[in-house]
């Protein structure tokens, strides 16, 4: 709200004279999966605590085109003044549960979980995430301090990936330990040391399987990269637990909404 406010609060309603009570009407204008109700309602009570919110459905459930998905009742510029976050709270939270679903829809009948990454927009991390799950997608680590995630990059710098996950699993504090390889030499460098999981990163699904059979289900498993729903449900037939997907965050379209008066 601040940022859409400051420094001088919303100029053009001002300039209305009758800040009479009027009724508004929150319509989506897609298909599609409802989150961010509480947000947008909390959006409106920061500009009149005194505004009537009603939602018509709740998050997490599907929305027609057409739908009326929450009922508005107050004085009209405080309405106006909040109408514009409310409704990105609802575009953006909606948007990332609605893609989330259609990757979970792809792979229905695979013993396999949809994921989120850290690849969302700062400071909106926290719902975004709460979007996946609406979805029915699983979080993935929140941050840096959750887990520890042994990538390429540290593999690169480090030079040795077997020693780096010895090293890992000597100072893990009890976190769990995910180690990502690129190839099957790599996998073989590191099986029987006792962490958590093994991520597949950016191998095809003929490697992965391959992978999941040399490992014999000691480790669950996770694959990511290059993941899309036209190939989704063919890495989720390899048999992994689990496909972490970046586009669920970074690349959700966001659901238009409207409000009528």
């Amino acid at each position: 709200m601040s940022e859409d406010l400051r420094p001088s609060g919303d100029i053009t309603t001002q300039l209305i004279r009758n800040n009479k009570k009027i009724k508004a009407k929150i319509i989506s204008n897609e298909n599609c999966i409802i989150g961010g109700l509480n947000y947008a309602k909390e959006a409106f009570k920061y500009s009149d605590k005194k505004i009537s919110f009603q939602a018509k459905s709740k998050d997490g459930k599907k929305i027609k085109k057409g739908q009326v998905v929450a009922l508005v009742n107050g004085k009209a510029k405080s309405i106006l003044k909040s109408e514009r976050v409310a409704l990105n709270f609802l575009s953006l939270i909606s948007g990332v549960a609605t893609t989330t679903r259609k990757f979970v829809d792809k792979i229905k009948g695979k013993n396999c979980k949809i994921c989120c990454t850290r690849k969302t927009t700062p400071n909106l991390r926290l719902i975004q995430k709460y979007a996946v799950k609406l979805g029915g997608g699983l979080n993935h680590r929140f941050n840096l301090s959750d887990e520890i995630l042994i990538k390429d990059n540290h593999i690169s710098i480090d030079g040795n990936i077997r020693k780096l996950v010895i090293r890992a699993i000597k100072n893990r504090k009890g976190k769990k330990i995910t180690v990502e390889v690129d190839n099957l030499r790599q996998l073989k460098e590191i099986k029987g040391l006792k962490f958590n999981r093994i991520l597949f990163d950016n191998m095809n699904a003929k490697n992965i399987k391959k992978g999941i059979i040399l490992l014999n289900k000691f480790y669950e498993t996770e694959a990511s990269g290059g993941i899309n729903l036209k190939n989704v449900r063919k890495i989720a037939s390899t048999g992994v637990n689990r496909i972490s997907v970046g586009r669920i965050t970074h690349s959700a379209p966001a659901i238009n909404f409207k409000l009528e008066i």
